[in-house]
């Protein structure tokens, strides 16, 4: 694999599984060999507009296929652990789509048979690869504005969402915590690591999912960060993290950013602007070269999306849900 294309599978063809596509076909060392849907119809379709050359009305076809290196499993999270687990059991490569599960038990479960079988397992927190958070990420290590005080970050959508819609759907994870608020928990996750106490309150649908929520994480350092997710109203989707001697800022998109602003005390105010080489904003393109870098170096995950890592978001996910009282229609009783 160290010269030759990295082959993908594809588990799933809605609309995140045609972003991913779309970016991998622009990436030369990468090669869409063959996808799968639970509807034999939705994976000719999908594989003609790809031109990919093989596609499986089932999952356990492509996990069972030996010419595909790595699986970007691409169903809704309440299919994660089955569709996951599945290619896993079957020798397969990994990248798993975010919330990486329904809860923590499942997530450990998935973690534990990559481990058991020596297999590459990620989840796609495409946030984690994307260069301008990786430079945040080291400006903060490196002490650039001191010792963290507070984290605040939120992402929220305007809706409305009708009922039948995945989003409120409990049967499918449905819920703003699990589709958009990882998004603002893993970004405290990345900055300080699981926290030790969490607060949190939340509008429940009559379905019982979350139509938003809001968190105060906090840490035995005397961190806090506040979190915010949200179904039924638009927010500024942003996010900022305060030290004793300064502010990072990101605006509109903290999790795909175009820029930040650095903010250092005795110091006019910089702007860091995301490389024009990089890609457009919104590309899944990092994750993927992440993955194929990895998969080269024999490696069985990714230490900018360390599986440890993962866990410890659903862990906090997890408790988030317990807090407000969530709990999804999959989930058993020792969930």
């Amino acid at each position: 694999m160290t010269e030759q294309k990295v082959r993908w599978g594809i588990l799933a063809t809605g609309g995140i599984a045609a972003t991913f596509a779309a970016d991998l076909v622009d990436l030369p060392d990468a090669e869409v060999v063959a996808v799968a849907s639970r509807s034999q119809a939705s994976a000719d379709a999908f594989a003609e507009r790809f031109g990919i050359g093989r596609a499986y009305g089932d999952w356990a076809s492509l996990a069972a296929d030996g010419d595909i290196d790595v699986v970007y499993v691409a169903t809704p999270h309440s299919a994660h652990r089955e569709a996951a687990g599945l290619c896993l059991e079957a020798g397969r490569n990994v990248l798993c789509e975010k919330a990486f599960t329904l809860n923590a038990r499942e997530a450990e479960e998935l973690v534990g048979l990559a481990r058991k079988r020596g297999s590459f397992l990620m989840e796609a927190m495409w946030m984690y690869c994307n260069p301008l958070v990786r430079r945040i990420k080291a400006l903060v290590d490196d002490g650039a504005i001191g010792e963290v005080r507070t984290v605040q970050a939120d992402f929220g959508l305007a809706g409305p969402f009708p009922p039948a819609h995945r989003l409120r759907d409990p049967q499918q994870g449905g819920g703003a915590l699990l589709d958009l608020g990882v998004y603002p928990v893993s970004f405290a996750h990345l900055v300080l690591g699981e926290p030790s106490d969490i607060a949190a309150r939340a509008v429940l649908s009559d379905e019982g999912v979350d139509l938003q929520t809001g968190a105060l994480l906090s840490w035995e350092s005397g961190a806090l960060a506040s979190v915010h997710c949200s179904i039924v109203g638009g927010t500024a989707n942003s996010a900022s993290i305060t030290g004793s001697r300064g502010r990072i800022d990101i605006p509109f998109g903290f999790f795909f950013p175009d820029h930040f602003v650095l903010h250092r005390d005795g110091r006019d105010p910089e702007t860091v602007t995301a490389d024009p080489a990089d890609g457009p904003r919104n590309t899944m393109r990092h994750e993927a070269v992440e993955v194929m870098r990895a998969l080269r170096a024999g490696e069985q995950e990714s230490p900018l999306v360390p599986l440890d890592g993962t866990l410890a978001v659903m862990r906090t996910l997890d408790t988030i849900r317990d807090r407000v009282g969530v709990r999804y229609p999959a989930e058993t009783a020792g969930a």
